[in-house]
């Protein structure tokens, strides 16, 4: 028996934090646009597991910010101190010094449409290098295309809001 249920990740994270130190694996529909396309807002589901050893450039990590966000973000980059550097699919501004010990877990895989895709899959590894290398083209594009809906005075659809990080977890 499964029952789906939105809660906010603050009221389950000891639950899930044992789950992944007993070996484990976690699943949750994320919500948020940072990791589109890849993982589509309150649709797609994540498979989690607690990370073996230090992040690999590309893996998507879920960790706590020290505000006490939880965020589901790519690792871009690594500093001299350790520290990893992280940003959404979707997003252009990267955050800088996240730590090992806000690591939560590391994404091994994920479901669209029923359908799994593990990290490991050579669509997936495709799909990763092209989003990496095409980031400069497509903030150009962005921001040209912000510049020219301000010029038309054409204002984009708005988004619906969220009120909190809510996750579905099973």
């Amino acid at each position: 028996m499964c029952l789906n249920k939105e809660v906010a990740l603050d009221d389950v994270i000891e639950i899930l934090k044992e789950k992944l130190d007993s070996g484990g694996s976690v699943t949750f529909t994320p919500n948020g646009t940072s990791m589109e396309p890849m993982l589509r807002d309150g649709k797609d589901i994540v498979v989690l597991q607690k990370p073996k050893g230090r992040l690999h450039l590309f893996d998507v990590a879920l960790y706590r910010r020290d505000s006490g966000i939880y965020v589901l973000h790519r690792v871009l980059d690594f500093d001299k101190e350790g520290g990893y550097t992280m940003c959404g699919d979707n997003q252009f501004v990267r955050e800088k010094g996240i730590r090992d010990d806000q690591i939560i877990a590391v994404l091994t895989a994920f479901h669209r449409k029923g359908k799994p895709y593990t990290v490991y899959s050579v669509r997936y590894r495709c799909y990763v290098n092209f989003w990496y290398y095409t980031r400069i083209p497509r903030h150009y594009y962005q921001a040209s295309k912000s510049r020219f809906m301000k010029l038309f005075g054409i204002t984009p659809k708005p988004k619906k809001e969220k009120e909190d990080y809510e996750y579905e977890y099973e």
